[in-house]
């Protein structure tokens, strides 16, 4: 066998895992868009292709009859106060951790990097247990500065090496300019990190929007509802059949998302440009 054909092999096999996975990931994509265009509300009556597509189901959730609009709102204000939040914590933080030198620093770092280590579901009951000594459970406030403490050990870390690879002497030059700490963090180093504050924003945005685990613990009210607890209640009730419906309202937490992300990437892209050309 020659280089050519063997060539021709690899190509033909990379290609083949990329169908592969290609179909795993739009097959219940496809399946979920088609379900939300069928008639009624079973499941099993729904096909992959709706013998007459209708849209009668996001008009649902858009009516009065539906709490869609709601809990939508709920999720855009959570997600929002957690990105926005995340990105002044964390980038604060991390430019602390590498910029200054402080007793217990080291250790500081180590015990972020073990606090990973534990999944969330261990903390479930201390922050039930907290958020009702402090009146914030069933509120928005709670569940989002429970979000806002559960992103710090990660995205410092995350940051924090990324600031590490900004040379210090920018830093000096600004200070010989008269420029203090403040300064220096506002004005050099958030400009070359928008890359990596983008991606903060970028996750810290989606988590609130598919977690469900910790809003069904933390929430027990219907007018408090984030999206994914709302939509699980669709097909949870007793004698509910609205597969369809959830089929509709799953599709368009995309539309926040897409937009988030389009609208960082120019970002993510000037900010590289800029970080190289400064740096």
């Amino acid at each position: 066998m020659n280089q050519k054909q063997k060539s021709k092999i690899e190509v033909t096999l990379m290609y083949l895992v990329i169908l592969i996975t290609s179909i795993i990931i739009f097959y219940p994509l496809v399946w979920t868009v088609g379900m939300s265009l069928n008639q009624g509300t079973s499941l099993y009556s729904s096909s992959l292709i709706p013998e007459n597509f209708s849209l009668e189901h996001y008009k649902w959730l858009f009516s009065e009859d539906s709490d869609y609009i709601l809990w939508y709102k709920n999720s855009l204000i959570v997600s929002v106060a957690v990105a926005a939040g995340s990105v002044i914590i964390t980038s604060l933080v991390a430019y602390a951790f590498s910029r200054f030198q402080f007793k217990g620093k080291k250790n500081a770092l180590y015990i972020f990097l073990l606090l990973q280590m534990f999944p969330v579901m261990m903390a479930m009951v201390a922050l039930y247990i907290f958020l009702n000594m402090i009146g914030m459970l069933d509120t928005l406030t709670g569940l989002i500065l429970v979000y806002l403490g559960g992103q710090i050990p990660f995205n410092a870390w995350l940051v924090k090496g990324y600031f590490d690879t900004i040379p210090r002497e920018l830093d000096e030059a600004a200070k010989i300019d008269g420029a203090g700490h403040l300064r220096v963090f506002w004005s050099v180093i958030l400009p070359l990190a928008k890359p990596i504050l983008a991606v903060v924003a970028l996750f810290n945005f989606m988590m609130p929007l598919f977690d469900f685990l910790l809003p069904s613990i933390v929430l027990s009210s219907q007018d408090n509802y984030t999206l994914a607890v709302g939509l699980f209640n669709f097909i949870n009730d007793r004698f509910a059949n609205n597969f369809t419906r959830f089929a509709a309202g799953s599709i368009l937490i995309a539309v926040p998302v897409a937009t988030i992300y389009l609208f960082l990437q120019r970002y993510l892209i000037s900010g590289l440009t800029a970080g190289g050309t400064k740096g």
